[in-house]
């Protein structure tokens, strides 16, 4: 059994990941988290007497890491698969979407748009050389492919409604690698198959959080990390409110906007690296209805009187939960619209669900809660990966958040992926 002492900050699947790796490879690491409960992004709350995630999650066929660890926890069981459709809002009505047939019957497009379109899904799909696409932003990439109109239509609002004075600057294998995990995850051209865990992403956490406390492990909850200390460029302590603890190694899952305010003792060039970086935040409703609002785990929008893109039906994944939907408002923290009260947010999501499904009335809403995260989305430029510090940025201190899985969009299974092999490749270091 080694001696060595590490330190793993944030318990969301990065962390956990993290730490289950380094048991697994014979250490007792501890974990600092300062929310209080595990899962970062993935934690559960109590929504109307049911246990679900605060933000929707759901897994594809291609996410072989999150495989990889059910099997090894025994949880493969626990993993089911539902056919799901796509829709799309437009033109005041639901369309049926993602496919080809959907496609070709999608009012507001040329034939040729269409055709475009379809090539440029299927071309990512098939490519695998991603670093190709570096030379592009994302909306040059797609108008290239789809046109001028068809990225209007399709593209262009739910860019900026996600991204805002972000959006004309995007990575093009960003976007690319969310299309391919998506068409990816399809057993024909005209299906799509999607997975959710019996009693949500918590079934998992909790497994490896039980796994990584019956084998010496460590996980401190309500244990913000106020200060860790950089000295000629090798590890110092780490400091909580609780005290100040000295580890061999440190090693940081949580977002770099937030590390690069704790950690002390960097070069002005480093701390400028870290705290470049830019997250899109979320504010994002979860409704409980007594009825569906489609039939459509994921329904695109481009309405002029819906400012957002799009709604998760994940009752429509999961029915064991009931009528559940997801309205995620994706934007910069800084929008003034980010403060607005949460009953301005309910308000607006009772209005939306009226326009595209006239049969709802204020009395099919159960309960809405509203939930907020600063840090929901990397917003990741072209040639990102360079833009990025070294992993270990200083002598036995390592800083790594979904940023660096790149151009993979953050995700459980990727989560998981990165954070094991980081343990891996830092436990000889």
């Amino acid at each position: 059994m080694d001696s060595k002492k590490i330190a793993v900050i944030g318990a969301g699947p990065m962390g956990l990941a993290v730490a289950y790796q380094l048991i697994k490879d014979g250490y007792k690491p501890i974990i600092f988290e300062a929310d209080d409960r595990i899962g970062g992004m993935t934690s559960s709350f109590d929504f109307s007497g049911l246990e679900i995630e605060r933000y929707y999650h759901f897994h594809c066929t291609s996410d072989q890491a999150f495989f990889e660890i059910l099997k090894e926890l025994n949880l493969e069981d626990k993993l089911n698969w539902k056919n799901t459709k796509m829709g799309y809002f437009y033109k005041n009505r639901v369309q049926e979407w993602g496919n080809p047939i959907a496609l070709l019957k999608f009012s507001g497009l040329s034939l040729i748009d269409k055709f475009r379109y379809g090539l440029h899904a299927f071309y990512s799909t098939k490519l695998k050389n991603w670093q190709q696409l570096e030379k592009y932003d994302a909306k040059s990439w797609i108008k290239k492919w789809i046109g001028e109109k068809a990225f209007e239509i399709l593209w262009d609002k739910l860019l900026k409604l996600k991204f805002y004075g972000y959006s004309d600057n995007l990575s093009a294998p960003w976007i690319w690698s969310r299309i391919r995990r998506i068409g990816n995850s399809r057993y024909s051209i005209f299906a799509e198959k999607l997975g959710y865990l019996n009693g949500g992403s918590k079934t998992l956490l909790n497994k490896m959080a039980e796994f990584i406390k019956l084998n010496g492990g460590e996980i401190l909850l309500n244990s913000r990390v106020k200060k860790i200390y950089v000295n000629n460029n090798s590890l110092g302590d780490l400091e909580t409110e609780s005290g100040i603890y000295r580890f061999d190694k440190i090693i940081s899952t949580i977002p770099l906007p937030i590390i690069s305010q704790i950690i002390h003792g960097l070069s002005e060039e480093l701390q400028a690296k870290l705290s470049s970086k830019k997250n899109i935040a979320v504010v994002c409703g979860i409704v409980k209805l007594n009825k569906k609002l489609t039939n459509n785990f994921w329904l695109n929008i481009n309405d002029e009187n819906i400012d957002i893109p799009g709604i998760i039906e994940y009752s429509n994944l999961n029915p064991d939960v009931g009528n559940i939907l997801y309205i995620p408002y994706y934007m910069p923290r800084e929008e003034s619209k980010f403060s607005d009260s949460d009953e301005i947010f309910i308000n607006k999501i009772k209005r939306y669900f009226k326009i595209i499904n006239s049969e709802i009335d204020d009395s099919d809403f159960i309960d809405i809660k509203i939930n907020r995260y600063f840090y929901a989305q990397p917003i990741c430029e072209p040639n990102y990966l360079n833009s990025l510090p070294d992993i270990e940025i200083a002598k036995n201190l390592f800083v790594a958040d979904t940023s660096y899985y790149y151009p993979e969009d953050r995700g459980i299974s990727e989560s998981i992926d990165f954070g094991r092999k980081l343990a891996k490749n830092i436990k000889d270091v």
